[in-house]
């Protein structure tokens, strides 16, 4: 590529460099540019020691965006990152953007498994593994250097997001030693928000003639629907002015449990109750299951016979969703593959599809049975090499029988030997 690059003040630093976040928060921050004065632009953090930001440096971090659907094609030149900045080469390089007076925002997405808390991390470790303690250490440069907090914008998918990082910051405080002081800046001069972010992003189209007229390698796709909820008292828009660009945020003091619940259940528990058991059987992307008979079958028993009934809200609301959600899944632009979805495949089993799993057996006194026919599948997939988790996840996954792995509290929060049965049934 071969664009001319606007040059604009550093605000945002971004951890996470994949098709999501490139997809959704940094052509967000590409149209909030354009319509109003915010000017700021994105250093994105490499936040695992192996990633894509030597191939989004190669090309000064532009790339090309391809919104696609029935609607038509949006192309978009996203040019809104400045530069990478890869901690595990260079840890004060990473420690010197809390040293920027005008950085203010903190954008996130580290899977699952990413907002957790390790006491074996240290505050000499550079860079520490788990990514609050980054972030502790990235905060605790700030508040030596006397200057004002960041807003905390996660977009992992799991309960109270900024919420959950604040708690594993405050732990590495106590644990550290870092003083009341630090843990009253940390409290009162940073603002942590609880979001939910909904947009199907495909990355790279691979295959794909695209006729841009232009080698581009970082090319990125997604469908035109996407919805930013943030839950927050603070006037975020008056410092990232959102509403000038006309995005689907919802900025809200008190609503974003509603827009989770229904989102993460529905969409999400459909991708993870699907994908094992797809990849399983042989088929690619989200699309394929769409238009293969049985898969679809499953999906739809899996989302309207046994998720939509545990959940509260207004059932045409919910219908009305869920039914969008198929259509979504069916775009004819979108490769969602299925492998990418499968990252990390147990963190968002717990998170997506096991509450709808353990609510429908508390309301109805009878087993799930389609979903815990993905509990199965989800179990065989990990017996196979084509999972892409945590080392110790994977070996766990891989040499334990059925029983112990749901015994296994770490992974699902509590002991769920009690379904071994019904779940074995399912298991070839």
């Amino acid at each position: 590529m071969n664009f001319e690059k606007t040059t604009r003040c550093e605000r945002v630093i971004q951890f996470g460099e994949g098709g999501f976040l490139r997809g959704f928060v940094d052509w967000m921050l590409q149209k909030v540019n354009e319509k109003s004065d915010f000017n700021g632009s994105v250093v994105v953090v490499q936040p695992i020691e192996q990633g894509m930001c030597d191939m989004l440096s190669a090309q000064n971090c532009v790339y090309t965006h391809l919104i696609r659907g029935v609607e038509g094609v949006e192309q978009t030149v996203v040019d809104v990152i400045s530069r990478c900045v890869k901690p595990y080469e260079d840890f004060n390089a990473y420690l010197a953007l809390a040293e920027q007076p005008e950085m203010r925002f903190v954008v996130s997405n580290t899977t699952e498994s990413g907002i957790v808390y390790s006491d074996a991390d240290k505050v000499t470790d550079t860079p520490p593994k788990t990514f609050p303690a980054k972030i502790t250490l990235l905060l605790k440069r700030r508040f030596e250097k006397g200057l004002p907090g960041f807003i905390f914008l996660p977009c992992e998918l799991i309960d109270r997001n900024g919420d959950n990082l604040k708690k594993c910051v405050l732990k590495y405080a106590d644990l550290w030693g870092l003083g009341d002081d630090f843990k009253k800046w940390v409290e009162e001069e940073n603002v942590f928000t609880n979001t939910l972010v909904d947009r199907i992003n495909t990355g790279y189209p691979k295959g794909e003639e695209l006729g841009l007229g232009y080698e581009d390698n970082m090319v990125n796709t997604s469908e035109f629907f996407h919805l930013w909820v943030i839950e927050t008292d603070f006037d975020l828009d008056a410092e990232l002015p959102f509403s000038k660009a006309n995005l689907n945020v919802i900025i809200t003091p008190d609503k974003l449990e509603m827009y989770r619940t229904r989102k993460v259940r529905i969409l999400n528990g459909a991708h993870t109750s699907l994908v094992p058991y797809a990849l399983l059987s042989g088929l690619d992307t989200v699309k394929s299951c769409i238009d293969d008979p049985a898969m679809n079958e499953h999906l739809r028993k899996c989302v309207f016979d046994e998720i939509i009934p545990t959940l509260d809200l207004p059932k045409e609301e919910l219908l009305s969703y869920a039914n969008s959600v198929i259509e979504r899944f069916g775009n004819p632009y979108i490769k969602h593959y299925l492998s990418s979805i499968a990252l990390n495949s147990v963190s968002k089993f717990k998170v997506r599809v096991l509450p709808s799993i353990l609510e429908y057996i508390k309301r109805y006194n009878k087993m799930p049975e389609t979903l815990l026919f993905s509990f199965a599948k989800l179990i065989e997939f990990y017996k196979t090499d084509m999972t892409n988790d945590a080392p110790e996840v994977v070996e766990f996954m891989k040499n334990n029988d059925t029983a112990a792995i749901l015994a296994n509290t770490s992974l699902w929060g509590e002991d769920l030997s009690y379904l071994t049965a019904d779940v074995e049934k399912y298991i070839k």
